[in-house]
């Protein structure tokens, strides 16, 4: 469904990526792991063209690009059959809910106004705020605005989701709900590229572990062979050092 081979990304003198490559199969759950400063992030906007990578492959659909210089045609047609789902949320405050999930609808999909409502609303409701679609952000819980964001995302209708770390700006207390979302779409076949920090749902939701440590893939493996028997020693160290944080436990 989509590969890319070696991607490589500098900011300046600094090298985020090294050559980095990766397979995504329909209805995969791969979560991405590893330290601060690994280039987790960076990959996935790569991925997405939110950043523009110095180098690599992308095969999406059978048709392979080049990502340096990709034609903004190709980037932009690409772009529509993913989405994309922010850390810090990253809606319009200014707008509420119904209308932060049909703005994309209409603006970059062209879709007819009375049909993006009908959409926005049939996402909302499955992200279980169907009783919020008049809510502005600073009305919404942290949890909420995120699954405003998820539902923003699955409107679109997409053949993959990116998540860049989608509960690290929240409260503990509010992260599960965000990830019970996520394993309801894990279970519906949505496929998912999900740089995380939350081992339990890397555990047990993703299918596939890849961790990354200074702009490379140090492994890649079944998400079950990763935490109980990662074969690289960095991995062991990674493993070792969440679980005497209490991190690699938790559930979702």
């Amino acid at each position: 469904m989509l590969q890319v081979e070696n991607i490589r990304k500098s900011f300046g003198p600094l090298e985020v990526l090294k050559g980095v490559s990766l397979r995504v199969e329909q209805g995969d759950v791969v979560a991405i792991l590893g330290p601060s400063g690994s280039g987790k992030t960076t990959l996935l906007r790569c991925m997405n063209f939110l950043e523009t990578a110095d180098g690599g492959t992308m095969t999406f659909d059978g048709e392979t690009f080049p990502l340096a210089g990709m034609a903004r045609r190709d980037a932009a047609r690409l772009r529509k059959k993913t989405a994309f789902v922010f850390q810090d949320y990253n809606l319009f405050r200014n707008k509420t809910a119904l209308q932060n999930v049909t703005e994309g609808l209409v603006i970059a999909r062209k879709t007819p106004r009375d049909q993006a409502v009908s959409i926005a609303r049939r996402a909302l409701e499955k992200v279980g705020m169907a009783d919020r679609e008049n809510h502005y952000p600073h009305q919404l819980s942290g949890g909420q605005q995120q699954r405003v964001a998820i539902a923003r995302a699955i409107a679109a209708n997409p053949e993959i989701i990116f998540f860049d770390e989608p509960t690290s700006a929240l409260d503990p207390e509010l992260t599960g709900e965000v990830l019970a979302v996520m394993r309801q779409l894990a279970d519906e076949g949505m496929t998912m590229l999900v740089v995380t920090h939350e081992m339990g749902f890397a555990r047990t939701v993703s299918n596939r572990v890849i961790f990354m440590e200074d702009g490379v893939v140090v492994e890649e493996a079944p998400s079950r062979a990763f935490f109980e028997s990662p074969r690289e020693e960095r991995s062991r160290a990674f493993l070792r050092t969440v679980r005497s944080a209490g991190t690699a436990d938790d559930s979702i």
